[in-house]
């Protein structure tokens, strides 16, 4: 065996003391907590990180959590955000989903004690904002825990619950409170909550690192650009989050408000006073779901917001804006996404989707359809995929590396041995449970060594990067720190993690130089 999968297996051992010797309560600033023990690991889940957002508390900024006397079991997963699953989500829930959602979720070594001071790592999941939760099996943190680091997910809440506009909300707020974006109003309190309480799991609230994918990826993005995160976290991991501004919503509130109108007015509401309002907050909260999830996002732009508005206190610009200028918060940050990524395009014709290209089209043509097929679908995917992931996630590490900030990019290649006659490449999604190194959860009796190794791998070098803001480590290929100039990056391929300069080079300097003019 290679060494540096002996290495990555020996680190993912559980401690060999047994977690039954340790203390499994935890004193937070809402009362007393009783985990569950396992392998080395102590869990606490669905806590209470703000109050249930129903009734008059729904549109509304999360509020302090209710106190609670005596001992509260935190063995179970809390209900996951009020949605409409799809059979086809990449980690389905493992809970019922509901409006009473605002839970959290804590992994740590069995042994640490409050004042350990152990790094501290914070899950965002994806879902397009529609979707999502963080009880899915394949998000369980107990593999990061037995590396030495505390772990939290927590829930926020999702389409129209988390993202919703109406003269109403408006008037009501006219004293200047947050609106329009609660579902980053959620993340930024469980943030909170973090420098808080994280001390009495034996986490540093100074070593934190917010990590997300897709449009927890997003998330992240919002995070290192808004003023109301400043502070909260010292690290950031983005997968396959973009890093461009059209991913990540550009409408203001004021412009969403008639998504909102037509909400109500579908649903026989009227006017934009407070009787209006506490009708909508009265509706059940299936009608407010009305059907919307990832698969039937579109049909409902008419009456959904769409995503994340620019509220003018949490979304100030776009990300690539900030970046531009350096107004984001000086962390290291790793970034990148799959090498079968998701992207989003309309265009026909080959000479459409070469357009954007201008004078380069000839050589994007080259790039991107080196066999000359003329196959419009599958040329369409790959520019698509970069000028939605890939090149985003380049030009966000070139802009940490340009400030001087330590910075990280990636590409995950490896497809499960089990899916390689389904997958060229590794779809959106795809990695997760080999970072989180959870792929029997994912792969159950498929799975392979090789499939097992790289989730070690992955494991490693994302522990590794929250404990000292470099992925590398004893034992492991060596991941070259971004630098513009050489273009390096870590390729997760099926032959194990190879590090050098990135092979797509050519065709995402094309995409690079479209965006920059469109820009």
């Amino acid at each position: 065996m290679k060494t540096w999968l002996l290495i990555a297996a020996l680190a993912a051992l559980p401690p060999a003391a047994s977690a039954a010797a340790f203390p499994s309560e935890v004193r937070i600033d809402s009362g007393v907590l009783a985990g569950a023990a396992s392998d080395g690991v102590l869990s606490f889940k669905g806590v209470p990180f703000a109050a249930p957002p129903v009734g008059p508390l729904r549109w509304r900024a999360p509020q302090p959590a209710p106190a609670w006397q005596g001992v509260r079991p935190a063995t179970e997963y809390g209900h996951d955000c009020m949605q409409l699953p799809f059979p086809s989500d990449a980690a389905p829930l493992g809970t019922k989903p509901d409006e009473d959602c605002l839970v959290l979720n804590v992994w740590r070594p069995a042994e640490a004690t409050a004042g350990a001071r152990l790094p501290v790592m914070v899950w965002i999941y994806g879902g397009g904002f529609v979707n999502g939760g963080s009880s899915p099996a394949v998000y369980d943190g107990s593999r990061f825990a037995r590396r030495g680091i505390v772990f939290v997910s927590f829930n926020y809440r999702l389409g129209r619950f988390g993202f919703f506009a109406h003269p109403a909300l408006t008037k009501e707020n006219a004293d200047g409170g947050l609106l329009g974006d609660y579902a980053y109003m959620d993340q930024i309190a469980a943030l909170k909550w973090v420098q808080r309480n994280i001390g009495a799991f034996g986490g540093d609230p100074a070593n934190v690192t917010v990590f997300g994918e897709s449009a927890g990826g997003g998330s992240v993005h919002m995070l290192l650009t808004s003023p109301m995160a400043r502070g909260l976290f010292s690290k950031a991991v983005i997968e396959s989050g973009g890093g461009r501004g059209g991913l990540l919503g550009s409408r203001t509130v004021k412009a969403a408000e008639p998504t909102g109108v037509a909400f109500a007015r579908a649903n026989g509401i009227e006017g934009d006073g407070p009787e209006a309002l506490a009708a909508l907050r009265a509706l059940p909260q299936e009608k407010l779901v009305d059907g919307l999830n990832m698969a039937s996002m579109g049909a409902t732009a008419g009456t959904y917001a769409g995503g994340p508005l620019v509220d003018g206190k949490i979304v100030v610009e776009t990300p690539d804006d900030a970046y531009r200028a350096g107004r984001n918060a000086k962390v290291p940050v790793m970034i990148g996404a799959n090498s079968m990524d998701i992207g989003f395009a309309s265009a026909k014709t080959m000479d459409d989707l070469l357009k954007p290209f201008g004078t380069d089209r000839d050589r994007a043509r080259a790039a991107y359809d080196p066999g000359n097929t003329g196959d419009v679908r599958a040329v369409g995917a790959r520019i698509a995929m970069d000028r939605t992931m890939e090149e985003p996630a380049r030009f966000t590490a070139a802009e940490f590396a340009r400030q001087g900030l330590p910075s990280y990019e990636y590409r995950f290649s490896y497809v499960a041995t089990s899916m390689r006659k389904q997958w060229p490449g590794a779809p959106h999604a795809t990695e997760i449970p080999y970072v989180f190194d959870t792929v029997a959860a994912k792969y159950g009796k498929d799975l392979t060594p090789a499939d097992e190794a790289t989730a070690r791998a992955a494991n490693a070098y994302w522990a590794n990067f929250v404990k000292t803001g470099d992925p590398n480590g004893p034992g492991l290929p060596r991941w070259p720190r971004y630098d513009p100039a050489t273009d390096g990056i870590m390729d997760f391929t099926p032959h194990g993690p190879k590090g050098g300069p990135d092979p797509w080079k050519a065709r995402l300097d094309l995409t690079a130089a479209a965006a920059d003019a469109q820009h």
